[in-house]
Parts: structure tokens; sequence; C-alpha cells
């Protein structure tokens, strides 16, 4: 089975080849998890985590933005509000082999916001025009923008929709939507990504007001019968949380989403297919733990998931710690207990 190539297609139609991602997390969607997440999906559109313009300009380019061929298609997520330097970042991208770029303006931390990136851009829509513009000129990647649907006091839909349209002017086609607000003063991002209310209703009329854009949403998606739901409204449904929490739960996404003709992999070959990836990484000096903790909740709601947690956290730490450790605890979860289910959490 093979999935489309991201950066074959330039136009806001092509992007409706890939219907769901898997969100940027910072933390979460490093080169490991994503990894783990291609042997269970293969089609699904990946994410890196946010990575700063001035770290992609100045530091070591293969730690932080290597990646496996076997993770593609794979979008780069830049932070920054400096045209020239994040065109730099898209010619990087493009030379490493990403199958395209987005710019983060969702992003609420106090960090972010000192950097003058994440969401406090939305108050800036002709600069990110010209962020944006500037990418399209210097690479021949689709850009997208992530962003929130307000933040602090511009939280009315019309807010959105008038930076929608300078944005769009600049020539992005692709907005991707987290449907709260952002409160840049008083909440923590954490606490921004629970707290402020969802407005799916704003993200279907952006989509009905601009029907030429591929707009796909964000935030709150907990469930393959949810991602099918919004498909109604919008073009594109990113899952964020629930992918990390509940990975096994994309395990029918192949088919479900992407019409693809596929027999979901049982939670024990995953695992399985991960014992040469991490003999290699773990040869090459890195701890067990850096990829494991990636695969804690891959039997979550099943028979000998605690074992299997109790397993891994307890001994991915010890010093020479290889895929025998993933092994032993395999051995410890029947086969025969393990039901093939995806249903997500409700």
């Amino acid at each position: 089975m093979t999935c489309l190539n991201l950066a074959t297609f330039t136009n806001s139609a092509s992007y409706g080849a890939y219907p769901l991602s898997i969100a940027p997390m910072m933390d979460r969607t490093d080169r490991h998890f994503r990894y783990f997440m291609r042997q269970i999906t293969r089609c699904t559109l990946l994410y890196t985590e946010m990575v700063t313009s001035a770290a992609i300009l100045h530091g070591d380019k293969e730690h932080l933005l290597g990646f496996s061929p076997a993770e593609k298609p794979l979008v780069l997520q830049v932070g920054g509000d400096r045209p020239k330097e994040l065109a730099e970042c898209a010619r990087i991208a493009e030379d490493m082999g990403y199958d395209g770029i987005n710019i983060n303006v969702g992003c609420p931390s106090s960090r972010v916001q000192d950097g003058n990136f994440g969401a406090c851009l939305m108050a800036q829509p002709q600069l990110v025009a010209e962020c944006v513009a500037a990418m399209l000129n210097a690479t021949h990647l689709p850009v997208s923008v992530k962003h929130r649907i307000g933040i602090d006091d511009l939280d009315h839909y019309e807010d959105m929709a008038n930076f929608v349209r300078i944005v769009s002017a600049a020539g992005c086609r692709h907005f991707t939507v987290h449907a709260r607000k952002a409160w840049l003063q008083g909440l923590s991002p954490k606490e921004n990504r629970d707290i402020p209310p969802l407005r799916y209703s704003d993200v279907h009329r952006l989509k009905q007001e601009f029907p030429h854009l591929f707009i796909e949403i964000n935030g709150g998606i907990m469930n393959l019968e949810m991602v099918q739901q919004q498909l109604q409204s919008v073009d594109a449904v990113m899952v964020g949380r629930a992918a990390y929490d509940h990975p096994y739960l994309f395990a029918t996404a192949d088919s479900e989403i992407y019409g693809k003709v596929a027999q979901p992999p049982i939670r024990h070959e995953v695992a399985e297919a991960m014992f040469s990836y991490i003999d290699f990484w773990v040869a090459k000096g890195l701890k067990l733990n850096k990829i494991t903790r990636h695969m804690l909740q891959l039997f979550a709601g099943q028979p000998g998931s605690r074992v299997w947690k109790r397993h891994l956290t307890e001994n991915s730490c010890r010093f020479g710690a290889d895929s025998v450790v993933v092994r032993e605890a395999l051995a410890q979860i029947p086969e025969s207990a393990v039901v093939p289910s995806v249903n997500f959490p409700a």
C-alpha cells in the first residue's frame, strides 16, 4: 500500500489527499513517535514538533530535522516571524525532503510570545502574509498556517476571517484551525487547550465563506466517528492528544478515512515492527526510553496494559537496554487477550 506525496501538490484541491493528520506536539511528535505511528497508519499526514527558525538556521540540522523516509508524508512546523529567515527554513526543508512546511500561529506560551511568533501573530496578519509569501517564493513546498479562532479580544469570527483573507491573499491555501481561542495572558498552554470553549461552528463557517481554501479543523477530536462527522463540514481533521494517548486508534484510519484496502496490524505486530528500529538507535547511543516512552499507550484499554507500561518504564532506563526489554514486556501480554478494537474513547 502506498500513499501520496504532499510535495507534488500545489493547489487547495490536492490537499484532499490528506483528510486526516496528527498534530505537531512539543516533546511528543519527535522522529521516534512518528516512526512508531507509521507502524499503525501509513497514510495519515504527520508533523514534526515546532522548531524555531533560529534553531533551524543555527542549530544541528540533522538532530533537529532528521527523519526516516518511512515517516513520510511529513510536514515541518516552524515558529518565527522574519520572512527572510522563514524563506531559508523553507529551502532547507525542501532540500531535506519534507513534504510541506507549516507556520505556527497558534502556540500561546509566554516564551513563544517573547519571540513574537505563535498565537500572538494573529494580531499581525500582514506580517504572517509576508512570511507566507517569502516561503512560497523560496520553495515548491506547500505552505500552510496553523492558527486559533482568535486571541484575547480579537476573538470574533470576523477577526479570524480577516486574518485568513489577508494571509490567503499572499498565496496560502491551507489553514489548520484550532477551534478554541487563546488567552495570551492568564492561562498556561495546557489550560489554553482545555478552558476556552470549542467553537466548531466558526471553522465550519470559515469553510463556507472561503470554499476555495483547504480548511482543516483541530481541537477536541477524540475518535474516528468525530473525524467523519467533521469531514461533512471541512476538508480535513487534525487529531492531537488522542493520537498520543491512544495511538492504536489510528489502526483503521487508512481504510476508513483513506479508502485503502488494508488489514490493520494487531498491537503485537506494531511492537514487533519496532525491534530492529530500537536496536539501530540503541547501537548509536540512544537510551531506550527515548523511544519506548512513545509506546507506553500501545495497549491502552487492553488486558495487560498496566504490565506493559510498568515493565517498559522500570527497565528502559537501564544501561544497555535494547529491544529485549520490549520483547519481555510483550511476552507478558498473551495475543489471545489482545482484541483489535479501534474505538476511540468517548
